[in-house]
Formats: C-alpha cells, sequence, structure tokens
C-alpha cells in the first residue's frame, strides 16, 4: 500500500481536478460522506444520537461540515462548532459545504473567545461522538491558540472520537506530534495513507484507521511518484519463496552464520534456530572455538565449526580465511550476533566483509565493526543488508537517537542509498530503506517483543528467506514481517515473550500471510476499508 506526504497527496488533489476535470467540490462530497459512514457506524455501535463536529476554517473544516450535514440527514442531532469569529473567512470547496450545511437548516456556532470555548466544552460533554475536522495534513510545529484549547477539551471529554483525515496536532509526514494532539477512537483518512501515521507517536493517537475511497481515478494514483509503502499480506504473499514438492535440503538454501562468544552463545543459537525455521536447507554456525561445544550441544539442526582464537581469545587471520571460504561456498552469509566488540574481531568482521562475495545480513557487533568505517559498505561488492536499532543507527551516522527517532523513513531511505544497502531500521515501526530511497513500513509486532534477543532471530529469518532464491531486499521486506507476525502469535497479547518463541511460529506466520490476502474488513460503504 502507497504511503504519501502531505505535499504528495496535495499534488494528487491538485491533478485530480486539473488533469482529470474532477470537481474540487466532488472529492470534497466523498471525503464527508466517507466520515458520516464511520461515524454511523460508531454511533450504532455505541447506540448514540449525538454528535458535535468540530471544525476549521480550512479543508479538513470542509469534510467536517460536509459529514455534518449528511449526518444530519441520516437522523442524528448534530452540532457544528467553527473555530472562527464568524463563517465569512471560510473559503473554496469548504465554503461550498458550509452555505449547504446552513441551507440544510444545521446551526453553526463560531467559537473564538472563553466564553464561547466554555459553552463548546459543555456541549462536547452532552455529545455521544465528537467529529475532530480543525487541522489537516498541512499541520507542522505545535498547536496554538483556541486549537490547543479545544484539543485539549476533546481529549478530555473522556467521549469517544473520530478524526478527519488525521488527528489535530499531527504531523503527517514524519509522525511528530504536540504533546496536545487529539487521541482518536478511529481516523478516516482520505485515499491514501499519509506516511507519518504509520509511525510513533502519531500511530498511537490514530485509532482505527479507515481509508476512503473519494474518487480519484485509479490511473492517477498509479502516477503518484511516493516511494514509500506500507507492507501488507498482499506484498509479502508475492515475495515469499515457493517450494517445490519434490524439493531437497540443498535446493533450500546454505546459510552461514558467524555468531557468539564468551558470555554471549545465546545470539548465536537464536539467530541460527530462526534460520532453519525460516526454510533454510543447511545452516553451518561458524563460532569461536572456545563455545563452540556448548552451541553444538544446544542446536541440533545446525552444523557448528570451531573459529580459531589468538592469544587474546579473539577470531584470528585463520579464521577470516575460514570464514569467507565456507561463505563463498554458500548462499548467503549472517554476521554478528553475540560475536564480540573486541578489537581483533572487529578488525576480522571488517576483512571478512570485504573479501566474500556472497550476500549478507549485518547486525550487532557487526554493525559496532563498521563505526567509523562506513566508506566499507561501498567498496563490497555484494548485496546486504543492515539491521540496525536506533542506538546502532546512531552510532554509524552520528546523529543523535531523538534524531532518528523523529524522521526514521527518510534517515533509513537516505543512509541505504548512500551506504548502497539495504536498511532495516528495527523499533515501532521497523522501516526498511533501499537504495534506490524506496522505503517500507512494517505493520507487524507489538509490545512483547521489546526484549533481549529478538533482533537476532530478525537476523536469522532474514538469512534463511535470502537462501531461498529470492532477493535480499525481498528476503528483508517478508523478514521483517514474518517476524512481527510471529512475534504476535507468540505473545498472545501479552508481555512476557522469550525471543526464541517467535521462531516457534513462523509456520504459523507463513500460512496465515496467504489466509490474510483480501480479507481485510470492509466498513458500512464498501468504499472504505479498515486496516488492521
Amino acid at each position: 500500500m502507497k504511503l504519501v506526504t502531505a505535499k504528495e497527496m496535495q499534488n494528487l488533489d491538485r491533478l485530480a481536478m486539473e488533469k482529470y476535470a474532477i470537481p474540487g467540490i466532488v472529492l470534497m462530497e466523498n471525503a464527508s460522506k466517507a466520515v458520516a459512514d464511520v461515524a454511523k457506524n460508531l454511533l450504532d455501535d455505541c447506540q448514540g444520537n449525538k454528535v458535535l463536529v468540530i471544525c476549521g476554517k480550512g479543508n479538513n473544516g470542509g469534510d467536517g461540515f460536509g459529514a455534518a450535514r449528511w449526518l444530519a440527514n441520516y437522523g442524528y442531532a448534530v452540532q457544528v462548532i467553527l473555530l472562527a469569529e464568524d463563517c465569512t473567512n471560510i473559503q473554496g470547496d469548504a465554503a461550498l459545504e458550509l452555505e449547504m450545511l446552513l441551507n440544510a437548516g444545521v446551526d453553526v456556532m463560531c467559537v473564538a473567545d472563553d466564553e464561547a470555548m466554555l459553552v463548546a466544552e459543555i456541549d462536547c460533554l452532552q455529545a455521544d461522538l465528537l467529529i475532530d475536522a480543525m487541522l489537516g495534513t498541512g499541520f507542522t510545529g505545535e498547536l496554538r491558540g483556541n486549537y490547543k484549547k479545544m484539543c485539549q477539551i476533546i481529549n478530555n471529554s473522556g467521549k469517544m472520537v473520530l478524526a478527519v483525515d488525521i488527528p489535530s496536532g499531527v504531523n503527517a509526514d514524519t509522525g511528530s506530534c504536540d504533546e496536545d494532539a487529539i487521541r482518536a477512537d478511529a481516523t478516516v483518512t482520505m485515499q491514501l495513507v499519509k506516511a507519518g501515521m504509520t509511525q510513533y507517536p502519531a500511530k498511537e493517537l490514530v485509532g482505527e484507521l479507515h481509508v476512503a475511497d473519494i474518487g480519484m481515478p485509479s490511473n492517477l494514483l498509479a502516477e503518484c511518484d511516493s516511494k514509500k509503502y506500507r507492507l501488507t499480506a498482499e506484498i509479502i504473499s508475492d515475495l515469499l519463496p515457493i517450494r517445490k514438492q519434490d524439493a531437497h535440503k540443498g535446493d533450500a538454501g546454505r546459510v552461514i552464520v558467524t555468531a557468539g562468544s564468551n558470555g554471549f552463545i545465546g545470539a548465536a543459537a537464536l539467530a541460527s534456530r530462526a534460520v532453519v525455521k525460516a526454510g533454510a536447507g543447511l545452516v553451518s554456525l561458524l563460532t569461536p572455538e572456545s563455545v563452540a561445544d556448548l552451541l553444538a550441544i544446544k542446536l541440533d539442526e545446525v552444523m557448528v565449526h570451531a573459529l580459531e582464537e589468538d592469544s587474546y581469545g579473539e577470531l584470528s587471520k585463520e579464521a577470516v580465511e575460514d570464514i569467507v571460504n565456507r561463505v563463498n561456498a554458500a548462499d548467503v552469509l549472517a554476521i554478528g550476533p553475540g560475536l564480540g566488540t573486541g578489537k581483533r574481531t572487529q578488525a576480522a568482521v571488517r576483512e571478512v566483509l570485504l573479501q566474500i562475495d556472497k550476500p549478507v545480513v549485518i547486525d550487532a557487533d557487526a554493525l559496532t565493526a563498521l563505526k567509523d568505517h562506513t566508506y566499507i559498505m561501498k567498496e563490497m561488492g555484494v548485496p546486504k543488508v543492515l539491521t540496525p536499532h536506533p542506538g546502532e543507527f546512531s552510532r554509524l551516522t552520528g546523529l543523535s537517537i531523538e534524531e532518528i527517532n523523529s524522521n526514521r523513513m527518510e534517515l533509513a531511505s537516505k543512509y541505504a542509498k548512500e551506504w548502497n544497502a539495504i536498511v532495516v531500521l528495527k523499533g515501532a515501526a521497523t522501516v526498511v530503506g533501499c537504495p534506490d530511497r524506496t522505503c517500507y513500513v512494517n505493520p507487524t509486532g507489538c509490545q512483547a517483543m521489546a526484549t533481549g534477543g529478538c533482533g537476532d532471530v530478525l537476523t536469522g529469518i532474514i538469512a534463511g528467506l535470502a537462501a531461498q532464491d529470492i532477493s535480499l531486499e525481498d528476503a528483508a521486506l517478508c523478514g521483517v514481517y514474518l517476524h512481527g507476525l510471529a512475534g504476535e502469535y507468540a505473545s498472545k497479547g501479552s508481555v512476557g515473550l522469550a525471543a526464541g518463541e517467535i521462531a516457534q511460529f513462523l509456520p504459523e506466520a507463513f500460512e496465515d500471510v496467504f489466509d490474510m490476502v483480501d480479507t481485510q474488513e470492509v466498513v458500512c460503504n464498501p468504499a472504505i476499508k479498515m486496516l488492521e
């Protein structure tokens, strides 16, 4: 599913009117009815009848005026608040919607001072449903004045809230929010999901997300130059490898995992098991000789090979040659989990990355080895996936974690291009940046996955998929989606998840991806889809 920025959506609106001759009022009417239909469904669920629509002076308010008229036609008791001194400064299509609303006999109360705001607060407390049509996708920065006061009143009312296009106070591009941004129970967004709505903290404020088809031609949507996407079961089902019925283990790929060290054998075991559960045919773990015997006992389905250590207990030059030879005879390498951050081991990792000729998944301590050495990625001649969490990404880029989390999609795609690598920036929500600046947001996963070892499992899943005759990019996309889905199943909606449990639910996640295709719930108007 394509995601758009505010500017890209504005451009689509303009092209719909100029190139496809669709009047703006038609688009606004379709949007208004979509909002009204979702509102009707919410009111039916709570057996409510009183609706208060709070409108701003722009097109978002215009959608609110139209929704109020539709709801009045449906027989609901509707009140409308306009955050303005009077109705004279409303322009364009919003002015037409306001005129139609007034002609339909629905009163509009203008709110511009403290006395009127007090009345508005009382009206909020008496309503069954509040519709936020104050500020749309053009919002940036901070809420001010009566908009801030009204958002505070709505949030403190305890009433059910439906947002029009995007909750007021949310940045549509980045997902950053004012501290008083509307906390909606549901949001109806128009035609395409706005990129920021997929990122925290905005994602938490959106509630149930409904996407309304407001009548833009499919040709126009195909022309949209956005390179941001939300991963869906449909996308993943098309990318996943399909195994022949007569396949043998050699057909399913050979994966080398280089991981583990004293005190960190769990990371190696988690990554290796995940490779197996992702479907790879043959899995070999290359690990320092000091821990090889322990890991051989832990891992029944994995071939464990001991790497030579030097007198300092770190990977030796002979270990580098061993790793390179074995990787170049396999299909893919996963390197880094628990491998260690000693100076010699880190140097060995860099040597391995420069010498291998097979795709590689770089994680954990292997990412640390690239700190101050990111030029190596440009010298590498093989496809590569980096799987940093924000802290690791910070070490690689020099950016603060706050900077990274405030603009995850843009930064992941920027550095993917700079490093000529696929960047899986982990977190809520994980994003995958690609060298061509395409960026994908993963919707799966849950808070129970905030536990040690989950990243090691993800590394193994991506490597295991990449060995099965699909591209490394496709493996990364499928890996993050399946990893999150399996985590949801393993946690059963509760905290206390152990990372190793995620891999056990991968077969169920594989199967359900195909079952989920074309089963998204549709509400009320068939043009309005609810995204889980």
